[in-house]
C-alpha cells in the first residue's frame, strides 16, 4: 500500500458495466518526509474519501481482493482514510491538525 493525498475527483459517464457507480479520485502520492511527489494516479474509491484528506491506496492486483471488486478491471483503489501517520515517533500528518 503507498500513502496518497486526494487532489481531485475524476468523472466518467461512459465506461465499462461493471464499473457503474463507482467513484474516481485523482491521488497524489506523499514520500517518507510527508512531501507530496509529482506522480498523480486515478483511484476507485471504497471508503469515501473526500478532497485533501491523506488516504491507504492499494495497488495491482491486491485492489481487486476486496469483496465486489473481483471482476472489475481496477489497479488502484482506496482503502482507508488516514487519521495520523508517525514516523520515528515524530507525528507526520494529522487529519485533526490538516482540518483546523
Amino acid at each position: 500500500m503507498q500513502i496518497a493525498k486526494v487532489r481531485g475527483t475524476v468523472v466518467s459517464t461512459q465506461k465499462d458495466p461493471s464499473l457503474q457507480g463507482t467513484k474516481f479520485l485523482l491521488l497524489q502520492f506523499v514520500d517518507e518526509a510527508g512531501n507530496l511527489r509529482p506522480d498523480y494516479e486515478v483511484a476507485a474509491d471504497s471508503v469515501g474519501a473526500g478532497v485533501d484528506e491523506w488516504v491507504l491506496v492499494s495497488r495491482g492486483s491486491a485492489a481487486r481482493q476486496l469483496s465486489g471488486t473481483e471482476r472489475r478491471p481496477l489497479d488502484a483503489l482506496v482503502v482507508a482514510i488516514i487519521d495520523t501517520v508517525s514516523v520515528d515517533n515524530a507525528l507526520l500528518y494529522s487529519k485533526r491538525e490538516a482540518y483546523r
